[in-house]
Parts: structure tokens; sequence; C-alpha cells
């Protein structure tokens, strides 16, 4: 979720770079850079933490001419957010800014240390300067050296380079994160942003890059490295920009999920195993219990990670509302991991809940979307889940990015209490990088749920029912629906239908089966008879048909029930948000809800 800019042109390049990271400050970052070329001198201005200590460093050049510059608003994926990390990073003559993550680049950097490059940052990123510069040496041809660099890497990347040697000119790539090259409105003036927002006013004419295009960009000409290139025409309303042509800004970021995911493991995955810079093994050292403590999505999201931690990390789990906890005078050792999760890292509740935990003298760690917060701060430890700013006021990024953050952190604890086998840990990292994948949504998929959504603007309530990790996930599911439909609905395990809630089965009441075929299955199918039984309507999501299902939404056959699961995450979104729509509700601002809930 990095946000790159370049501009070359006869406006102040400072004041340009600096207002195109602005639009960019929605997709989330954690530092901010600039690099500006005049003539051969270039003059780097990196900050931590908002954009606005990034203004207040270069408050004095915002007038100073340039040739051109780039520009970065980073999360941070390989080393921890400090001003070294941050972008755009250096070499002996040249500047880069990239958004992905290079995978070789251990090999990489390996080889160009024995050849005598010194590398400052922790990052991926930088080996892409100092590669770029080793070939130069040899070859002196700018443009040949960025197309030999370019080929020896791998991974998901776009990228932005000046250098001295050439100090007219901008390179750039696309290979698996965005990029746009513009033409802008002035006569000789190029710009490059990660989404349209930057452009928009300053360009009318630009490219959406393809994979594995790239080129060259003077005042005067752009030039591609291939023919797989169009131009396209801008959109004029910015905030339509930042919703990428849907239609609220919670259905962008429901077809968000597969690359925030994404982004969410970058650099967590490595050699086969699990890793966090944020963290330390001695974490878990003399830990005999896992607390966790949520309120709304993200408590549902520590429900499913019990699974994990006691089924992977063999550790006793509970997970606690910080409402309820706060006030239950709650028993306290120091042999538990104490684990708060919020989107905002402001959730009062939870927030007077880490209070306590540090108190007694718990270990703690919080999982959140917020950098600098105030979460972030009390607690000893942070995993930020990298989801980028979520405008919309019923979460859905926010619950996946915390979901696999939480799972990654199961095998974390597994791998370092030898609870997991070899064959284990590599099954479940399979299915990790399957996630993105069962994230990206069908459109048959989408107008199913659209035709479906119709079906149900009436009867008096809804059930949402599952079983193991797919409780929460129905519970997840009426939450949605509750907060953007106004309907009543109610998640519960499927085996206690019949022990009271049974009572209110018959045609109006619907019921939202999540059958996966993975985990427990014939349990499940036996709840949803007894159910059907009773004449409640039936709409079963799953990969199997059921004969006794009024409705069915039926998604791919995996070989993990967590590639269901985010599946059918999808599914219980999609179809929430067109039961909201078709009942004329402002999906976005929801009625009594606020985004982030800092009072009690």
């Amino acid at each position: 979720m990095c946000g790159i800019v370049g501009y070359i042109g006869k406006k102040k390049t400072t004041k340009v770079l600096l207002d195109g990271l602005k639009e960019l400050e929605y997709r989330g970052y954690d530092s901010a850079g600039v690099a500006l070329l005049d003539c051969e001198n270039i003059e780097v201005y990196k900050a931590l933490g908002k954009l606005e200590n990034l203004k207040e460093k270069t408050k004095n050049i915002l007038e100073n001419d340039y040739n051109l510059g780039i520009g970065h608003t980073r999360w941070a994926t390989h080393g921890k957010p400090t001003e070294l990390n941050a972008h755009p990073h250096l070499g002996e003559y040249s500047y880069v800014v990239h958004n992905g993550i290079i995978e070789n680049y251990k090999e990489l950097k390996d080889d160009l240390i024995k050849k005598g490059h010194k590398f400052i940052s922790q990052t991926d990123t930088e080996v892409i300067v100092h590669l770029f510069e080793n070939i130069n040496n040899k070859i002196n041809d700018t443009t040949q050296a960025f197309k030999d660099t370019i080929s020896q890497l791998e991974g998901a990347f776009s990228i932005l380079l000046i250098t001295k040697a050439n100090p007219d000119k901008i390179y750039f790539f696309k290979h698996g994160s965005p990029l746009i090259v513009a033409k802008g409105n002035e006569e000789k003036e190029v710009l490059f942003a990660s989404s349209d927002a930057p452009l928009i006013g300053l360009a009318k004419k630009v490219v959406y890059l393809e994979d594995k295009v790239g080129g060259v960009a003077s005042a005067e000409n752009i030039e591609f490295f291939t023919d797989e290139f169009s131009w396209s025409t801008l959109p004029e309303s910015k905030q339509f920009a930042q919703k990428n042509g849907f239609r609220f800004f919670m259905e962008k970021e429901i077809y968000e999920q597969s690359d925030v995911v994404s982004d969410c493991m970058l650099g967590r995955i490595q050699d086969n195993t699990v890793t966090f810079d944020e963290i330390e093994p001695s974490i878990i050292e003399g830990i005999n219990e896992i607390k966790i403590c949520a309120c709304g999505t993200s408590y549902h999201a520590g429900m499913t990670s019990s699974y994990f931690f006691e089924r992977l990390s063999k550790i006793k789990c509970h997970v606690e509302i910080a409402s309820e906890f706060r006030y239950k005078e709650p028993l306290l050792s120091k042999d538990t991991l104490f684990i708060v999760i919020s989107q905002s890292g402001e959730t009062a509740d939870t927030l007077e809940a880490l209070k306590m935990a540090k108190k007694a003298g718990l270990k703690t760690l919080v999982i959140c979307n917020v950098d600098n917060s105030s979460m972030t701060r009390l607690a000893d430890f942070t995993i930020l889940t990298r989801a980028g700013i979520e405008k919309g006021v019923a979460s859905t990024k926010a619950f996946s990015t915390q979901t696999i953050v939480l799972w990654l952190l199961s095998l974390y604890f597994a791998k370092i209490r030898n609870s997991i086998s070899s064959e284990k840990m590599q099954k479940e990292l399979l299915a990790l990088r399957e996630v993105p994948k069962a994230l990206i949504i069908s459109d048959k998929i989408h107008e199913k749920t659209k035709r479906l959504s119709k079906r149900y603007l009436h009867g008096h309530g809804f059930f949402f029912i599952g079983r193991d990790v797919f409780y929460p996930l129905a519970l997840e599911g009426a939450l949605k629906l509750k907060e953007i439909s106004y309907l009543h609905a109610e998640g519960y395990p499927a085996g206690e239908m019949k022990h009271g809630p049974i009572a209110l089965a018959d045609p109006e009441l619907f019921t939202i089966a999540l059958m996966p075929k993975n985990l427990l299955y014939d349990k499940v199918k036996s709840n949803v008879e007894e159910l059907s039984a009773r004449d409640s309507t039936i709409c079963s999501i799953s990969p199997l048909d059921f004969e006794l299902s009024d409705d069915f939404i039926k998604i791919n056959e995996t070989e993990h029930y967590m590639l269901e699961f985010f599946e059918m995450l999808v599914v219980l979104q999609l179809l929430s948000m067109e039961i909201s729509i078709r009942l004329g509700n402002d999906v976005d601002m929801p009625r009594n809800l606020a985004k982030s809930v800092t009072v009690e």
C-alpha cells in the first residue's frame, strides 16, 4: 500500500510531490521522503510518521527549482520504520523509490557487498540502486543499465529511479504493483503516481502501466521499452479516483483485500518459515496462556485466532470483549501474553484493557493498522496489519489483515515452541500464500450476490451459522449486515441452534449457512437440515451442492479450510453491501456509527 509520485516539469517540484503524496495518504504509511534533482545535485528529505513532518523539513525549499523529483510513502516490510529505511534509497549517485518486494534481494545484496557496495538500510529496496550503479559503472549506459537491473529482479515491484549520470530523466518500471505515467497539462511535463488521485488537475492523458512495462521519461519525451501500452483519459473527480471507479469505499475496500493481504504478508514468510521484524522470539518465553482483548470486528478476528493458537501453537487462548473485560475484576498472571487488536489503535475500551495489563506487569502486544497510535505507543510490541486507510465505517480489509497476522503469529509461536511438524508448517504456509487468490472476486460471485440480495429485504431476521473458525466468521457476517442494512441478524455456532434459537425458525427467518468442505461439513449439514425441516429459508455458501438450499452460492473447492474461510468472507461482505444498496442506505456512513470508537 506504499505510494509513489514523480515529476518532471516547470512547476515547483517539491510542492507537486508533497501534494501528490498527500493524495496517497489514504493508502496508509509510516514514513515519507522525496529526492530532488537539480542538474547534477540531488537533495533528499525523509521523515517518520505523518506527511506533515516531511513538509516541515522541506518548508525552506518549496520555492526552489529542480529538474525533477521522486517521492514515496512507505509501509515497513523489510526493516523497521526508521529514516534510514524510508525511501528514497541512495547509491553513490542515484536514488530509487519502490513499491512491492524484491524476493531475491538477499542473494543480490550478498553479491554486491562482495563487490564493495556498502548498504545502510535494512530494506530490500536499496539493492535496486546498488545493482543499477554496479552495472552502469561497467557499461556507462544508464538506459541499458536500468533494463539489465530490472531483468535481475524477482518479485513484485514498481520503481522510479533518478541518477546524476543522466540528470534529466526518470526511469520507471511496473511489475505487480500499480504505477501510472501521465503527460502533464503544461508543455514539457511528465508525472508518475501509484493511483489517479495525485494526477487529477495536473494531467488528462495517462498510461496505466501493465506488468513488465517500463521506460524512461524526459521533459520532452516518454520512451516505453515495449509497445504494450495505451493512453487513457483521467477521471475528473478525486473522490471517484480514490474509489477506483467503485460505487462506495466499502466496495473498493472489499475488492482491495487481495492486495492488502499480500502487503500484510510481505517479508513475513521467508525461507519456508514465518518471521516478524517487530518482535523477538523471547516474547513467548515463560508464557503459558494468551489472552486476546478487542471489540467488534477485531473481536471476531481474535476469536478466529484462538483456534489457531490452540490448534497450531498448542497454547491456551482466551478471547475477551474489551468493554466487559474491564469490569470483571480479571485475574491477570505474568505468564500470560496479552494481545489487543484494534484497527485504529484508539478504541477506548481496548486501550483501557491494555493499560490494565501493563499495570499488572504482563507482556503486551498490539495488532493494529495505525502506527504511532495510543496502543502502539503503550504496548511492548506492535505488529502492523498494513491494510491502508479504511474509509468505510464497516470494517472489511481490517478483518482480513488482522486474521492473517494472527494466523502468521500462531505459526511463529508454533515454530518456537516446537509444536508443529515441518510437514504441517509447509501446508499452512502454502495455504497462506494462496489467500490473495482466494480473495480475488469473480464477476460471477458478485453478480450472484446482487441477484440474491433482492430476496432478503424483508422477514424478521437472519441467522448466520457456522462451526469452528466459521462461527466467528458467522458473527462477522451478521455484524456486517446489521451495520449497513439495519436488519436484525445473529451469528450462532451451528450446533447451538437446537438449544433454543431454532424456535424462531419459519419461512421469514433467513439462515445463511457456512458449509466448508474441509471442516465439519457433515455436522453443519445436519444442523442446517434441522432448520430446513422447520421451514427456515436457507442460503448456503459452500463448494459442495446442498439440495435443501433455497439459495446457493458456490465457492471454489480448495484443500484448506482457511481458503474457504476467506472466500466466504468476501461473499458475506458483498451480500451485506448489496442488500444495503437495495434498501437505499449510505453504505460508507451507516447511521449511529463512527469509524473509531474513542469513547466508552
